[in-house]
């Protein structure tokens, strides 16, 4: 296990253990893109002391349109996610959907993540597990906090209990998403480390044009408000131009603003211990 992995679990339940970051792009666009955010955030995290874990999606499998934008093929993007790991010397995260591609994507990967609609999917879960990579278990957006518990001991069936949830907003009506911090607290007595995904909380899916909207001025209070309420993690995609995003732009936190949050964030965490 990569060591900033093992010091997120070996400081599991401790009472200074540290505030943890998954961030990245939401899928890698191309690879100077790709290196370009990983080393912006490796240097604040390394100036923070934040434990970091960079993550992108290799291919988008799930997309409102058939025209949208779904990757630069599967071997080139899993083979510079690699790249980055080893150039930075950092773990790294992608999302699998299927069996075959927690094959695929372990070699290159440190943490293999499951979308949120795919969390109930049976063979996914232990198949993931069965690679012992860490496996990063987004909660669907249609499951309560305590039915993740089946989820996880999917994953650890077959001996991997290296497992994180994350949460990332429960559907509320037609377009819209909220964030129950009730969760939190929820989640974590599974024992596991427990993140929100403050950007995704905030999308707007499913909107008549087949582009995801967000709301992304209320990132700070998003992620704030998680760890007030306990978070072992964040996760934050990230773009220098969200605007010119290929994928979820409209809930994405500009780059040149980490810092900044990570800073608040880092202070609220000191005070709520």
């Amino acid at each position: 296990m990569h060591p900033t992995l093992k010091r997120i679990f070996g400081a599991e339940g401790e009472k200074d253990s540290p505030l943890f970051l998954i961030a990245g792009p939401c899928v890698l666009e191309d690879e100077r893109m790709g290196f370009e955010i990983a080393e912006h955030i490796v240097n604040i995290a390394e100036r923070l002391d934040i434990p970091y874990i960079f993550k992108a999606s290799y291919k988008k499998a799930n997309r409102s349109r058939v025209d949208s934008f779904t990757g630069i093929g599967d071997q080139k993007a899993i083979g510079i996610l690699g790249e980055i790991g080893k150039t930075f010397n950092v773990p790294v995260l992608t999302d699998i959907h299927n069996e075959k591609e927690a094959e695929l994507a372990a070699p290159f990967a440190d943490v293999l993540q499951i979308p949120a609609f795919l969390c109930r999917q049976t063979e996914l879960l232990m198949a993931a597990g069965n690679t012992n990579r860490v496996v990063n278990i987004k909660k669907g957006q249609f499951l309560s906090p305590s039915a993740m518990g089946f989820a996880i001991d999917k994953v650890k069936a077959g001996g991997n209990n290296k497992v994180i949830v994350t949460e990332r907003g429960t559907t509320f009506g037609y377009g819209d998403l909220v964030v129950d911090f009730r969760g939190i607290p929820e989640m974590k007595g599974f024992g596991v480390p427990v993140v929100l995904d403050v950007t995704h909380s905030l999308q707007q899916p499913n909107q008549g044009t087949g582009v995801t909207g967000g709301l992304p001025h209320l990132i700070e209070t998003m992620a704030r408000a998680c760890i007030a309420t306990g978070a072992d993690g964040i996760f934050i995609e990230t773009h220098p131009r969200p605007e010119a995003a290929k994928s979820d732009g409209a809930n994405m936190l500009r780059l040149d603003k980490l810092e900044e949050l990570l800073v608040l964030l880092q202070r609220i965490r000191k005070a709520v211990r």
